[in-house]
């Protein structure tokens, strides 16, 4: 009989041994999932580039992805007024898409400007004489490209819950396992992940089209005005402009991913800023027209809000019922919503190393992986959105108050930029450029008052007090960078290579071969040589001197006793007295054998006291480790 006492320790040990073969197999799993390392002059190859109608369909699944619950977003904001309330889409829809038009035109400018991408980021920093201007441009840009993968696939898991209520209990669950495949994707390139992403956003511009175009057909048959469409103007009791900008604040959700594009120009082929402009272009007409036309149906139809269902798959279900056209484009919402996070994992690892590449963020996230991408970055922002979910729960509703405050603060920054810009170079129709800028710059600072002010209690000062604290993060590392900067720094003419006196402490078990092994390259080294014994009582010292003498006393051997069986401390005061004793030595060497087995699994039968040591001597000034390996044979 099994005994239920033993799971926890089994797990463990599963857990435990299932580690080990990973590392050990770390390079054949690899290459499985993540595929053949690329050469660095692979890097700029034609193939890795995409054609810029590729590009915006991968580039625009963050940003048309989120017409799926903009709208739903602002109505919820105003549901709890009834049906009165229902008309209201209409107007916070289309100033929703005034400001898309501002925002895409201020950033067609921001492309041009700076052809080689980086968006607020890059225009903050040659423009803003201070340096924590775009701190707070990239800051916010990367939490909002972290929520943005976190907001997206749980909406994405929503959206097949109201479907299939069934998958509800284990939307967070579900949440991450999206996230994680999504990185293995990511990690193997993005002209792979562009071949695999690109299709299903096209189909659900196609179905979300197709929705709307069904609609205006059975208008066409039944009239515009339905019995279900409610009268336009009724201001509904309790409506206060507090709440329409809070409604307004919401919808705006739907915006985020407009920057991705301009951070992304380099992953254009060329001309990268011309094509860049033309995804662009294409991306407003085609996330304008349909969040009007979506909007307007769900007005013509009266479609309420619904916690268990949402306003998508309602009007689906209206128009198509539960029948094929329904299950493809709840299924199409669903792949589209879990892949704008896609577009994040380009983002987010090229701006953070921009960022890294100027000493404020760590410089492992300048590091090109094996597939040539920011592979760091793409796993630290998987790791942080995972985080998000399971905090909240995979509740959109409780992530989009932190949403978007992020990415309008640096619009902002990224409008007032542009304007200086313009007035610093000047250039051909620079007060036209200069004006366009300026009308984006004061939009979106109010929209990030409106925001901020609206969504303060509802979750949004979390975002407000993270900000100051990535800004204060980033200056103290590129404080510490230039303050090891400033230690390492050499006079070429007065500092020049010279010898030490070095005494080499060898550590030793016994009399075997991989005592011989680091012996022999300790002698060559010509140093001083001490072989180091700690024994646990006089029996094994006894017998570890007798040895040595019958082997012919290589070295000098010095042997301690460790009443409490640790080697750490008998060890470090044996050091301690060297650096004092032996002819004060400028730096002690300590050799460690090691004997590496020959299969992985090896390993676990044998303990691992190199390790513990080389960790624990490491804290010396002047103790220079080195692990001397013996490879065994069987």
């Amino acid at each position: 009989m099994f005994n239920p006492h033993w799971t926890h320790p089994l797990l463990v040990l599963s857990a435990v041994l299932a580690i080990i073969f990973a590392l050990a197999n770390f390079n054949s799993l690899k290459r499985i999932f993540i595929g053949r390392p690329m050469r660095t002059s692979e890097l700029h190859a034609k193939h890795n580039k995409l054609y810029w109608f590729v590009a915006l369909l991968v580039l625009a699944a963050d940003l048309y992805s989120s017409v799926a619950y903009g709208p739903e977003a602002g109505m919820t904001e105003v549901a709890m007024l009834g049906p009165a309330a229902k008309w209201l889409i209409l107007p916070i829809t289309f100033a929703t898409v005034v400001l898309l038009i501002i925002l895409i035109v201020s950033y067609i400018m921001g492309v041009l400007a700076y052809p080689n991408g980086g968006g607020a980021y890059m225009i903050a920093r040659d423009n803003f004489k201070t340096s924590w201007i775009p701190l707070v441009a990239s800051g916010s840009l990367l939490v909002d490209y972290i929520l943005t993968v976190a907001v997206s696939v749980s909406a994405g898991v929503q959206a097949i819950a109201s479907a299939y209520p069934v998958v509800a209990p284990h939307a967070t669950t579900l949440s991450v396992i999206c996230v994680l495949i999504i990185l293995l994707v990511n990690l193997r390139g993005v002209s792979e992940s562009a071949s695999i992403f690109a299709w299903p956003t096209l189909l659900f511009m196609i179905s979300m089209v197709f929705l709307i175009l069904t609609g205006f057909t059975d208008q066409l048959q039944k009239g515009f005005v339905q019995p279900s469409t409610p009268s336009v103007g009724t201001i509904p009791k309790g409506l206060t402009t507090l709440l329409l900008l809070k409604a307004f604040s919401a919808a705006c959700s739907s915006l985020t991913g407009i920057e991705t594009i301009s951070n992304s120009v380099p992953v254009f082929r060329e001309p990268a800023a011309k094509n860049a402009v033309k995804a662009y272009v294409a991306l407003g007409l085609i996330t304008g027209g349909t969040l009007l036309g979506f909007a307007y149906q769900l007005y013509v139809k009266g479609i309420s809000v619904d916690p268990q269902n949402t306003m998508l798959s309602q009007l689906a279900g209206v128009y198509f019922g539960h029948g094929p056209i329904y299950q493809i484009i709840i299924w199409l919402t669903f792949i589209v919503l879990i892949l704008a996070a896609n577009s994040t994992f380009t983002g987010f690892p090229q701006l953070a190393a921009l960022v890294a590449s100027d000493g404020f963020l760590p410089r492992s996230l300048t590091i090109r992986g094996d597939r040539l991408g920011y592979s760091n970055g793409m796993i630290i922002l998987a790791a942080l959105a995972s985080l998000l979910i399971l905090a909240f729960q995979a509740e959109t509703n409780l992530l989009i108050p932190l949403y978007s405050i992020g990415v309008f603060v640096s619009f902002t920054i990224a409008q007032i930029g542009l304007v200086r810009r313009w007035l610093r170079i000047k250039g051909p129709y620079w007060k036209l450029k200069m004006s366009v800028n300026a009308v984006g710059a004061v939009t979106t600072a109010l929209v990030s008052i409106v925001v901020a002010t609206t969504k303060f209690t509802d979750g949004a000062w979390i975002v407000i007090v993270v900000l100051p604290a990535i800004v204060l993060g980033c200056l103290a590392i590129r404080r510490h960078y230039e303050q090891v900067a400033d230690e390492l720094r050499i006079d070429y003419k007065t500092m020049k290579p010279r010898s030490h006196h070095v005494v080499t402490i060898v550590l030793v078990s016994g009399v075997h071969r991989v005592v011989l092994n680091t012996i022999s390259f300790a002698k060559s080294l010509h140093t001083d040589v001490i072989a180091l014994y700690v024994g646990f009582n006089d029996e094994d010292i006894d017998k570890m001197e007798k040895k040595w003498e019958e082997w012919g006393a290589p070295c000098r051997l010095v042997t301690l006793k460790s009443e409490y069986r640790s080697l750490l401390n008998p060890i470090t005061r044996f050091i301690q007295r060297v650096e004092t004793h032996e002819g004060r030595p400028d730096h002690v060497h300590i050799l460690i054998p090691q004997f590496i087995p020959r299969k992985w699994w090896h390993f676990i039968l044998h303990n691992q006291s190199a390790l513990l040591l080389r960790a624990w001597l490491l804290r010396h000034k002047d103790v220079i480790i080195t692990t001397v390996p013996y490879h065994l044979q069987r």
